[in-house]
């Protein structure tokens, strides 16, 4: 379990956030988006290369990894993402598969090359994931990993040996415990990129509670984002 910062591939484009659709309903990119489109652009994407974006939301991720040429499949649970995702693929003239469905279910073991995920990950008051609603899009249950642990379990079935997991999260909800998972898993998983910004609206309303269960200390002001990678070896 190590931390560090790679260099940029000299190769490969920045990756500049595309012009998306972001309806009510479904979650727009934010901070935790542009971290994972920046990792993203360091990866070697291209005609060859099979992506999964799990819980696309907008399709940002999606579009973006289309756009490098790859050919990408992005899966969410929510229709109206779904719809958005598809919506904005066309808009960017880019191919992207869509489909409704939870994380990896439907695929077959081995079929990835890289994935790419953004997935609830704010601890709540309830253990429950919502399954309808906005906060499905951020909600992770009591520790915030509800959904966090699925995608570091699915990662492994999903990838081809060589394979990458990027995944962003808050530091709210444990880096560490997802580079152990991912290693335990047998992946080389690494923090490859933080930044702070500002609280959110979820942040600002849950900072009470976050402070009590001993996750926020009550001065902060600042909320830490990370990019995890993991290589399946």
């Amino acid at each position: 379990m190590t931390t560090h910062a790679r260099a940029r591939q000299p190769h490969q484009p920045p990756q500049v956030r595309p012009r998306l659709l972001a309806p009510r309903g479904v979650y727009a990119p934010q901070y935790d988006t542009d971290l994972l489109l920046r990792a993203l652009g360091e990866e070697q994407v291209g005609p060859r290369t099979d992506v999964l974006d799990l819980g696309t939301g907008t399709g940002a991720l999606a579009v973006a990894a289309a756009r490098l040429g790859a050919r990408v499949t992005a899966v969410d649970r929510s229709w109206r993402a779904v719809w958005t995702a598809r919506l904005n693929a066309r808009i960017n003239r880019t191919t992207v598969t869509v489909r409704h469905g939870d994380l990896c279910a439907s695929f077959t073991p081995g079929s990835f090359d890289l994935i790419v995920s953004n997935p609830p990950y704010v601890p709540a008051p309830s253990p429950l994931v919502p399954r309808t609603g906005p906060a499905r899009a951020w909600d992770g249950g009591l520790d915030g990993r509800a959904v966090v642990d699925r995608v570091c379990d699915a990662a492994p079935r999903a990838l081809r040996p060589g394979g990458v997991l990027l995944m962003v999260h808050s530091a709210l909800c444990d880096a560490s415990a997802s580079l152990r998972r991912l290693t335990g898993l047998g992946m080389d998983a690494a923090v490859i990129d933080k930044a702070h910004v500002p609280f959110g609206p979820v942040l600002r309303e849950r900072r009470d509670w976050l402070c009590e269960q001993g996750l926020m200390d009550a001065d902060a002001t600042l909320e830490e984002l990370v990019v995890i990678r993991a290589e399946l070896r």
